[in-house]
């Protein structure tokens, strides 16, 4: 079996579809990524993976780029000949079906990691795109399997006209249980942290998560706020690095960029928190869960897959600091409620969100596609 990957950027790729291209070869499949490839070359070829360089911009909403991106693609599916082609987001999965339809052999297996910018904002601008948008969905979702990562996404494609029986529900990425676990706190730690990793997004509640954090601050001393993630430039919605410089500067939260030890941080850390406004299935919440965390984050799609509210975490309203405030000083004043939380984060983790069980479940779908 030939997989080829669509991903738009090899970072991605590396940090939410690694471990299953690792599985497929070494089961002895062949697979290829087409995406723009960079640092992460080295990381992807060390893997036995084929990478082929496709530049495109996410932030382009240029019709003729994108027919120009559809003809590039279909040249490049044509010479490959692969048997699967799984494309990744919004973009890669709106030209890239438009592309595969041209492809009469290979299986189509769209991944829907969340709407982003075209569902968050209520711009004109993404009113009117998001239109078109879904109406191109219904019609290519429609010739392939769709995966979503949660029961809203699900619907929402329903509801525009893409048939169930062409959707599969397969919960995110998947976290490495064996990576990330619980690591016992000591009682005598003199600081409380509260951490949130993401993309330094607007849409990722960041903003919300600095004012909870400027009122609890003050409140308890022995706390501190601290921000994962670089900004997104080609994100509609990234946070001006000027912006977060001058967070940390206040000393309100602490900004520590992009890191590659999440793992170690998370067991340094005795919150996570995220205030999304909307999500697929954020890596970041399965990271924490896996590594026994309680947490705080929204009532929304995507986030409160992870979190059962009193059980494991809170669930708070979107864009509201003040709920979010008031829902983390809960887990701060009461050490025996982070442990247990924490626990029920941990089994949870270990029951849905395992890496082995997301992985065996796409193979699963892409074997019953090509046997159909």
């Amino acid at each position: 079996m030939k997989i080829l990957f669509f991903v738009t950027e090899d970072w991605y790729f590396c940090s939410h579809r690694l471990p299953l291209a690792q599985k497929l070869v070494e089961d002895g499949h062949e697979v290829v990524l087409l995406s723009n490839i960079g640092k992460c070359r080295e990381i992807i070829e060390k893997e036995k993976i084929r990478a082929i360089n496709f530049g495109s911009s996410r932030g382009s909403l240029n019709p003729f780029l994108a027919l120009y991106v559809v003809i590039r693609l279909l040249k490049i599916y044509l010479r490959e000949k692969p048997d699967i082609i799984h494309q990744v987001s919004i973009k890669p999965v709106l030209l890239g079906s438009v592309a595969a339809i041209f492809i009469r052999k290979a299986k189509m297996i769209n991944a829907i990691t969340g709407l982003g910018w075209l569902y968050t904002s209520k711009s004109k601008k993404a009113l009117v795109l998001g239109f078109f948008v879904r109406k191109v969905l219904r019609f290519v979702l429609n010739k392939g399997n769709t995966i979503v990562q949660n029961k809203d996404d699900f619907k929402w494609l329903t509801d525009i006209g893409v048939n169930g029986r062409a959707i599969s529900l397969i919960r995110g990425s998947g976290v490495d249980i064996q990576q990330f676990y619980p690591v016992e706190k000591n009682p005598e730690k003199k600081k409380i942290r509260i951490l949130l990793v993401a993309r330094m997004l607007w849409d990722k509640g960041v903003e919300e998560f600095v004012n909870a954090a400027e009122k609890l601050s003050t409140k308890f001393e022995n706390t501190e706020f601290v921000l994962v993630g670089d900004p997104d430039p080609s994100n509609k919605a990234s946070i001006p690095e000027s912006t977060l410089d001058n967070w940390s500067k206040s000393n309100v939260v602490q900004w520590l960029g992009r890191r590659n030890d999440i793992d170690k941080l998370l067991s340094e850390s005795d919150i996570a928190c995220l205030p999304s406004y909307r999500e697929g299935l954020p890596k970041s919440l399965l990271e924490a869960s896996a590594a026994g965390l309680p947490i705080v984050t929204t009532d929304v799609p995507g986030c409160r897959e992870v979190v059962s509210d009193g059980e494991n975490g809170f669930l708070v309203p979107v864009r509201d600091s003040e709920l979010l405030a008031n829902a983390l000083e809960k887990l701060i004043i009461d050490r025996k409620i982070r442990i247990s939380m924490g626990k029920r984060s941990r089994e949870l983790a270990v029951t849905h969100f395992s890496a082995e069980k997301i992985i065996a479940e796409t193979i699963s779908l892409y074997e019953k596609e090509l046997n159909k």
